[in-house]
């Protein structure tokens, strides 16, 4: 019972919190409304955090603001080995990689990008299978649906880190530049 109200409570917060934004509208008719929805977020979500690795220059990825936080590579990275961590359940799998095993590994824009992409398209399996019924079904102790709405306030998280980063280099977000 207190997984399902959990649930429903995550659920109409992403539907409120991405109704329309950057102008995409969830489909008009659905069977899967609720999934439809969680794909939207993902959507809009990895192409923030594609564009951004795409956008900043191979040098600036060693940038950091201040010594207490991540370069903007170490984000991306992070991003990256937390994906498997968070749709691994989700595809009811064991992570192949462990959360920091990018940050540990991959030092260039290339390897860090490449790092990311891959983690992308293993979630881009789970979102893509994703139903209203299978979004309701445990995977473990919760709703296979609510790893993945956690994967995605996880990039949205980190995206507003990268977002500041831009901002302090005289850069334009890839959100706002759209």
């Amino acid at each position: 019972m207190k997984s399902a109200r959990l649930f429903t409570c995550a659920t109409l917060f992403v539907l409120a919190a991405n109704a329309a934004p950057y102008g995409q509208q969830p489909p008009a008719v659905s069977a899967n409304p609720v999934s439809d929805a969680i794909r939207l977020t993902w959507e809009s979500a990895k192409r923030n955090l594609k564009e951004s690795a795409e956008q900043m220059s191979d040098a600036d990825y060693a940038f950091r603001p201040t010594e207490q936080v991540r370069t903007f590579g170490e984000i991306l990275a992070h991003v990256a080995g937390a994906n498997y961590v968070f749709c691994s359940p989700a595809r009811a799998e064991k992570s192949p990689h462990e959360e920091a095993d990018f940050e540990k590994t991959a030092r260039t824009k290339a390897d860090i990008t490449k790092a990311l992409n891959e983690s992308i398209a293993y979630c881009d399996a789970a979102y893509a299978a994703l139903t209203d019924k299978s979004a309701a079904e445990s995977v473990g102790t919760q709703p296979r649906a609510l790893t993945l709405i956690r994967n995605v306030g996880h990039l949205q998280e980190h995206y507003g880190n990268l977002v500041t980063y831009f901002r302090l280099k005289g850069m334009v977000p890839p959100s706002s530049r759209r």
